[in-house]
């Protein structure tokens, strides 16, 4: 081999490796998201550490289309109330952690497991009526707040995939084309009905939701990094073309814990390109232990490597 191609393989060769290192830079993502205010805990923004180097996202929990009655709250056909803990998470207080921060947004997340001891279920009476309905009541909640995104996180359904599929979808399209949310995400779980439901979302109006808050800790307990790693891989596959988003839950709840192996798995998906972001559930069970697994998993995110 002449000295002329030697040279020329060399130059390919350090070309491919260097493209590889920036779709692998351009690919990994740098955001951290977390859910507060569902426990009533008293837990606040500024208790929660804020790396400035990742993007970071507050997500509210939750706004509800049901009555705000603690003895028997019912649906609403998509009209929202707030059922965060609004006497600490308040408009001023949004205003406060976002003016102290530039890197930070906050979003309110819609549905949620139960209210009062009680299932939240989708309901809508009518596609047309609900979508009207939450429309006018969750840019009301926005506007009030000063919110930049939304989060669907229905986990009990009284309708079909297809109602749930026009209705979320829509509603994300129209806040999106009224500049009233710059972004949306999804909370899925792979149980069904709730898989099958998120599904048909995704397939027709994937194009408009921004990431997939995947509830990786609804796995089993004692789930292992091998285990973590097939799941994702699956649920990648599941959401394709999606930016889906790894999680632990610091409640006590199932799959890969920060203790037996979440980051080992984080840096190995992170080497290969395909860490988009974090997000925990939830800053309330967060608040007693120093949000250690937070700042470290900010730490991983903002690490060059």
């Amino acid at each position: 081999m002449d000295s002329l191609m030697l040279i020329s393989l060399l130059m390919l060769q350090y070309l491919c490796i260097s493209l590889f290192s920036i779709q692998v830079a351009a690919t990994n993502g740098k955001l951290f998201r977390e859910y507060i205010g569902a426990e009533s805990k008293n837990v606040t923004f500024s208790d929660v550490p804020v790396n400035p180097n990742v993007e970071f996202h507050f997500i509210l929990s939750f706004a509800i289309d049901y009555t705000t009655s603690s003895t028997s709250p019912s649906p609403t056909n998509g009209h929202f109330n707030v059922f965060w803990d609004s006497n600490t998470l308040t408009p001023s207080q949004v205003s406060a952690i976002k003016a102290r921060h530039s890197n930070v947004k906050v979003a309110l997340s819609l549905g949620g497991d139960s209210v009062s001891n009680r299932n939240v279920y989708f309901q809508p009476t009518s596609v047309t009526s609900w979508i009207q309905n939450a429309v006018s009541s969750i840019t009301k909640i926005i506007k009030e707040y000063n919110l930049d995104g939304i989060d669907i996180d229905y986990e009990h359904f009284s309708s079909d995939p297809n109602a749930f599929t026009e209705c979320i979808g829509r509603l994300i399209v129209i806040l999106k084309q009224n500049r009233v949310i710059s972004f949306a995400s999804i909370a899925p779980y792979d149980d069904d009905p709730v898989q099958s439901h998120y599904l048909a979302l995704w397939r027709k109006y994937g194009n408009f939701i921004d990431y997939v808050n995947f509830q990786f800790y609804a796995y089993d307990k004692g789930t292992n990094v091998s285990q973590f790693l097939r799941f994702f891989e699956i649920q990648r596959s599941n959401y394709r073309g999606g930016k889906v988003l790894v999680s632990f839950g610091t409640d006590g709840s199932g799959g890969l814990s920060p203790k037996n192996g979440f980051f080992t798995a984080c840096s190995r998906l992170k080497s290969q390109g395909k860490l988009h972001g974090i997000f925990v559930w939830s800053a309330d069970d967060s608040k007693g232990t120093g949000f250690g697994f937070e700042k470290q998993s900010q730490a991983l995110l903002a690490s060059p490597k």
